[in-house]
């Protein structure tokens, strides 16, 4: 991936939605905590596994690239999953069902852009 990626909105648009509908939540009185901490774990889950995908693209191994890839992906789904068992316990209900609602609408947006994305990706010539 070049430093001038022409795509770098698309492909992080997930998160600019998350950053975006934060003052909403707020303004019309939403589960703040829910929402934070959704939102929190999804961006910081987002821009990790970025790296370590980015880590593993260099690897000469298509078995390391894909065993990386599909780890990274259920590391982020069990990571999501328990933020969103512990703020639904912590906080209340709305918070957790908030939380839960974040993370269908993120991961959406997410596997749309990646499934646009990716024929993109496979077609480039390697530099």
């Amino acid at each position: 991936m070049s430093h001038s990626d022409p795509l770098v909105f698309v492909r992080y648009l997930d998160v600019a939605l998350i950053v975006l509908a934060a003052p909403f939540v707020v303004l019309m009185g939403g589960p703040v905590l829910g929402y934070a901490v959704a939102g929190g774990v999804w961006i910081a889950s987002r821009f990790i596994a970025a790296g370590i995908e980015r880590s593993a693209r260099k690897s000469r191994s298509p078995k390391a690239q894909v065993g990386i890839s599909f780890g990274v992906l259920m590391g982020r789904a069990w990571v999501m999953g328990i933020a969103i068992l512990v703020v639904g316990l912590a906080g209340e209900r709305e918070d957790g069902l908030m939380a839960a609602l974040l993370a269908l609408v993120a991961f959406s947006v997410y596997l749309a852009t990646t499934l646009i994305i990716r024929p993109t990706e496979r077609n480039k010539p390697s530099s």
